[in-house]
């Protein structure tokens, strides 16, 4: 008699992304390179403005949010990208051959990209409100905006780091790719910051920010094949 045939495991493409996701905030758990090395380096950034512009408190009190949005979009590109970290060539090529698709590896980079530049986010705000002081009216409308930046960055994020792996200068490279098109988040976040300050509605900058992740999203899982065949 011969044994039964085992029937394959289906595992949805969510499952991966999350299992993939999981794997990668471990690893960074390890590593402590995103909160334990460039969080201390985006406080020191934080820090340095106040030197720069003296003891002029309204002056730091107007320049606050907008430094600290800056910081985390400047810094919170670094802390995507960690792919030779997290996902060496030889582990690229087990996720191929066990049949797990682009756009799932993508997905869970950036649900893993997406957890860590929330906790970047909060590492850094309670330093912010000590170096600035700023007027935290309507601040409730914060939550959102974490949300939305940390959830555009992971995907633009994700997207560079698949765009420049394998290439000597991707941590510079990165960055130069991730800026200019997330500045309408860094345009979107003060601006809420400042209607709540004014009592204006925040809405139509909240709805430029979803718009902006799901246009990220989108060209994302649109490359995610055409990259696969770079890579």
């Amino acid at each position: 008699m011969t044994a039964a045939a085992v029937p394959p495991v289906l595992v949805s493409p969510l499952t991966q992304a999350l299992t993939l996701a999981r794997k990668d905030l471990r690893t960074e758990l390890r590593a402590g390179e995103a909160l334990l090395v460039t969080a201390p380096f985006g406080a020191v950034a934080l820090l340095l403005a106040p030197l720069a512009v003296g003891v002029d408190t309204p002056l730091l009190r107007a320049l606050g949010p907008a430094l600290y949005w800056l910081v985390v979009l400047l810094f919170g590109v670094m802390v995507t990208m960690r792919a030779s970290a997290v996902e060496p060539p030889a582990q690229r090529t087990v996720l191929r051959l066990s049949g797990v698709g682009p756009r799932v590896r993508l997905a869970g980079r950036a649900l893993a990209n997406g957890v860590l530049l929330l906790g970047f986010q909060l590492v850094l705000a309670p330093v912010a409100v000590l170096l600035y002081d700023p007027n935290l009216i309507g601040w409730p409308w914060l939550a959102p905006v974490f949300v939305l930046v940390a959830a555009g960055l992971a995907v633009l994020g994700a997207l560079a780091d698949a765009l420049a792996v394998g290439l000597a200068g991707r941590t510079t490279l990165g960055p130069l790719l991730v800026a200019p098109v997330a500045v309408p988040l860094l345009i979107g976040a003060t601006s809420v910051v400042q209607a709540g300050h004014h009592g204006r509605s925040p809405w139509p900058w909240l709805v430029l920010m979803l718009t902006v992740d799901l246009v990220a999203a989108l060209l994302a899982a649109w490359c995610a094949r055409y990259l696969e065949d770079l890579t």
